[in-house]
């Protein structure tokens, strides 16, 4: 282990005390103001902004920016998951946390969590506006429609104590996503609802969202990091979607007759996990074909994003043992993107169906993830090549000819 890089890399940062400081105010001020899932929700963000600046990982560079500009990524995500696991893990053992405080006031937080995206918004809307920098990540892009600016955001990369907001939220999604996922887990050992659909649903969610993490700095050159700006549209999608929606096959509306806080409104009773609910029989070919359609869909979207991450730091690095096929000197068409425009898509899509099948097909309600990405990442390549065809014309249309189909080959 080199100690000249661990050593500085443990040292807290400026920011990093600010954060903490800012953190300790804002709970003396609140005091009586806030219920505890507000208080749940900041020390997450806290612990997440706080782990970003003082653990060790690999600072990577981000794609050159219009201007030349590289923004720089400390990809420490795997080791700020695992060391907040074993946190939670501890202080549950010894009674300080309940394991169980999401899945008993999930709604709760999820109302929280959308009162704050908005706020965000709100002030990235504001600080856009005002501000003046020329530079690619915070130039502020104004289009003059008030919902349009709030919805898509000003500016590309704000940050906030030179804390990049945009790869912040994305991983404070992810790692919220297996939070609410251990809770339910624990909730179901609790009721002694244990199940080979509980089981299978949570490997596969905890494996994708370690993959993640493992290859965290492929993130740093998709399409959300380098082109979308920071609005509504993304923040809500970070924090809330992902962690909340993409959960859903856990999720269903269970009337729970114990009595609430005369306080909260009567929704904030109505909560529930769907496999603590409703028990799901796999056959073994069941168990077995949705294990291999986790494992294709896996092998196609890791491997896409690996191979367009690998193109744009080294366009010249060989692609399945040959030398890549590159359109116009921009576009790759080898490998799965030879196969289609959007060939990561598909990958996604079947991971999000494989999330689904363990809670078999009594009802559409686990299946409104892999349904509703269907739809989005339609809109969205939509949207996407509407761009491509006006930033690389000619090239472009050579592209189109090289690899027609957009998602599954011979059918979209």
């Amino acid at each position: 282990m080199d100690l000249g890089v661990l050593l500085p890399s443990l040292i807290p940062s400026l920011q990093s005390v600010y954060v903490l400081v800012s953190y300790f105010v804002y709970l003396a001020v609140a005091g009586e103001l806030l219920p505890g899932k507000v208080y749940v929700l900041v020390s997450y963000f806290v612990y997440l902004a706080v782990a970003g600046e003082l653990l060790p990982g690999k600072v990577i560079r981000g794609v050159v920016l219009s201007d030349g500009s590289q923004l720089r990524y400390r990809c420490n995500g795997l080791f700020a998951l695992t060391l907040l696991v074993a946190i939670l893990g501890i202080s549950a053992k010894l009674g300080i946390v309940s394991p169980l405080v999401v899945a008993d006031r999930g709604l709760e937080l999820l109302s929280a969590t959308f009162i704050f995206c908005v706020l965000v918004t709100l002030v990235l809307y504001i600080s856009g506006r005002s501000s003046s920098d020329k530079t690619s990540s915070l130039k502020p892009h104004v289009s003059g429609n008030l919902v349009h600016d709030w919805w898509f955001g000003i500016q590309l990369n704000p940050q906030f104590l030179s804390i990049d907001l945009k790869f912040f939220f994305v991983r404070a999604g992810m790692m919220g996503w297996l939070l609410i996922n251990l809770s339910i887990l624990a909730k179901s050992v609790q009721d002694d609802s244990l199940s080979q659909s509980m089981i299978l649903y949570q490997i596969f969610c905890a494996l994708y969202i370690l993959d993640y993490f493992v290859h965290e700095e492929y993130m740093t050159s998709t399409w959300d990091i380098i082109a979308e700006r920071l609005g509504f549209m993304l923040v809500f999608g970070d924090l809330l979607w992902i962690p909340f929606t993409f959960s859903i096959q856990a999720c269903n509306c269970v009337f729970d007759n114990e009595p609430v806080h005369r306080n909260f409104i009567l929704l904030s009773s109505w909560h529930g996990w769907w496999l603590l609910h409703n028990k799901v029989q796999l056959t073994v070919p069941a168990i077995v074909a949705n294990c291999f359609v986790f494992l294709i869909g896996y092998m196609v979207f890791r491997g896409a994003n690996k191979q367009k991450h690998i193109f744009k730091k080294n366009p010249k690095t060989p692609i399945w043992g040959k030398p890549p096929v590159v359109v116009g000197g921009k576009l790759l068409a080898s490998g799965y993107w030879g196969i289609a425009r959007h060939c990561n898509y598909l990958g996604d899509l079947m991971l999000a169906l494989s999330f689904s099948l363990p809670c078999g097909i009594s009802s559409p309600v686990p299946y409104f993830y892999p349904i509703y990405l269907l739809i989005l990442l339609i809109w969205r390549e939509r949207r996407d090549e509407v761009r491509c065809a006006e930033k690389y014309k000619e090239i472009w249309a050579e592209y189109l000819r090289l690899v027609p189909y957009r998602i599954l080959p011979y059918v979209y």
